[in-house]
Formats: C-alpha cells, sequence, structure tokens
C-alpha cells in the first residue's frame, strides 16, 4: 500500500544522485513542486526523462540538476525556447547535458514497455526521420510473419517517476481525469513512484474516463495543493499562462535566473 508522506520526505527518499526521474504529465497536472522540491535537496547527475520538457525541467537543467534528458520535444509550451536547456546544451552551462531524442510515439511506446515488462517496443513512427543518425537507442527489426522493416525502441524504467493527480484516498489508491498523457504508463513502467495529489479524500468517486492508480502500485503519495501551477489540474484551477510567459525573460539571462531560483525555489519566502 502506498504511503502518505509529506512532499520534503517523498522526494528525498525517493531521488537519489544518478538516478533516472521522469516527471509526467501532459499540459496538466505537471509536477512542478516536486520539481523544485528535487531542486532544493540538491540532487545531481540525473537523467531526466519526459516526453514534452517544459519549465520545469528547464528550471533542473538551469539549477545543475541534470546530466541527460531523454525526451521526444522541448520548449515554453505557446512561447518559445527553453533557455536554460538551450543554455546546457550550446555552452555548458552550468553543466554540459547529453540528449537522447525520440519521437513521442517511441517515448509512449517505451513506457508502455517498460509497464509490460518488455525488453523493447515495435512501432513504424521513425519512419521518414533522421533520429537513425542520432540517436543510438533505436535499432531497426524485421517483423517475423511479414518481414516488414519496422523500429524498436528499448523499454524504458526509470528507478522513480513523478506525476500529480487531482486525489487520493487514505489508502493511497489516485484517481486522475482530464487530458491525460503517459502518467499511468510511466508510474508502472518505474521501481519507484511518488504522486502528489490536491487532496487526499476516504473515497473516491466516480469520474468519466478518469485514470485510477491502485495503492499497491504507488510508491508514495504526498498533498500537495496548487502542486502542478502553473500548469493547471482540472477541476482545482486553471493554467497560468502569465507565468509561462514571464519565464521566457527570467530564463533568458543566467543572473536573472539564478536570482529568480535563489528568491522562489531555495529559499521562498512564506507566504
Amino acid at each position: 500500500m502506498a504511503e502518505l508522506v509529506g512532499l520534503a520526505e517523498g522526494v528525498a527518499s525517493l531521488v537519489n544522485d544518478g538516478d533516472t526521474v521522469a516527471l509526467e504529465g501532459f499540459t496538466h497536472l505537471i509536477p512542478v513542486r516536486a520539481g523544485q522540491e528535487i531542486i532544493r535537496l540538491g540532487r545531481r547527475g540525473l537523467t531526466l526523462v519526459r516526453m514534452t520538457p517544459d519549465i520545469v525541467y528547464d528550471q533542473l537543467i538551469g539549477a545543475g540538476c541534470a546530466s541527460r534528458l531523454v525526451f521526444s520535444w522541448g520548449g515554453n509550451p505557446g512561447v518559445g525556447s527553453l533557455h536554460r536547456l538551450r543554455d546546457a546544451v550550446e555552452n555548458g552551462w552550468p553543466g554540459p547535458l547529453e540528449l537522447e531524442e525520440h519521437s513521442h510515439a517511441g517515448m509512449a511506446n517505451r513506457y508502455v514497455a517498460g509497464a509490460s515488462d518488455l525488453p523493447f517496443a515495435v512501432l513504424r513512427g521513425y519512419a521518414g526521420t533522421d533520429l537513425m543518425r542520432h540517436t543510438e537507442t533505436l535499432a531497426t527489426i524485421a517483423c517475423p510473419f511479414t518481414g516488414e522493416v519496422l523500429t524498436a525502441v528499448p523499454a524504458l524504467r526509470p528507478d522513480v517517476t513523478i506525476i500529480h493527480a487531482q486525489r487520493a484516498d487514505r489508502r493511497g489508491n489516485v484517481q486522475l481525469w482530464g487530458l491525460t498523457g503517459v502518467q499511468k504508463e510511466a508510474v508502472l513502467a518505474a521501481r519507484r513512484s511518488l504522486v502528489t495529489v490536491e487532496e487526499v479524500v476516504d473515497a473516491l468517486d466516480p469520474r468519466p474516463n478518469a485514470v485510477v492508480l491502485p495503492s499497491w502500485v504507488v510508491t508514495a503519495v504526498a498533498v500537495v495543493p496548487g502542486g502542478a501551477r502553473p500548469s493547471y489540474a482540472a477541476g482545482y484551477y486553471d493554467r497560468d499562462n502569465r507565468a509561462y510567459q514571464e519565464w521566457d525573460a527570467i530564463s533568458r539571462d543566467r543572473a536573472t535566473f539564478t536570482a529568480w531560483l535563489s528568491e522562489n525555489v531555495l529559499d521562498p519566502v512564506p507566504s
């Protein structure tokens, strides 16, 4: 059964230096507060995994937590580039960052293979791209039935997956709904998992198209109201579009970013 923990306790016990860490959430339910807790704890040498790294990964990279990024698209959604990511790749600041790029379909299938305890997945999704020339974790494979040449991608098994959800019950069963991505698959593929939630309730009531993660597949649950801001949590709060726009200016300059990080993440003033 999943353990109910505080955010700092959960991140400290589950995320170690050198781990492969996935923080998943598509457009909403992005575990921003948990990512910032990783920064506060000063974790280093992480391989960060995410289908669509956005501003919380920009913060993790700029804070020096990451040495490698496995992804399929990266950017400040609706605004532009991730400048801390670009600085790391182009200039090695605050340290060099190795990239492993896949397609969206490839990343999703890698999580599914990991969740299914399979060594790899097979798909057509890389046909017509030049990723085969740049990504070592891709290989061609012939279908044993038709002879069709397909692409194989290795299973993705993060050391720890962190997601945000709307709620959990007191036994640690987690419920999320709205626009979901690969959160379920990423949790099932991981060796350890932490789910931050808006609230803990006595019982989970039915929700249309809701995803429920049973307690026995989740390592720990932490109550973190607003844990996805500035992204949104359906039924709880909206997306803060201004925060994404403001991030562009904050992240462009190293000194501005460092000051923001100190004021808002490393040593925030209590509200």
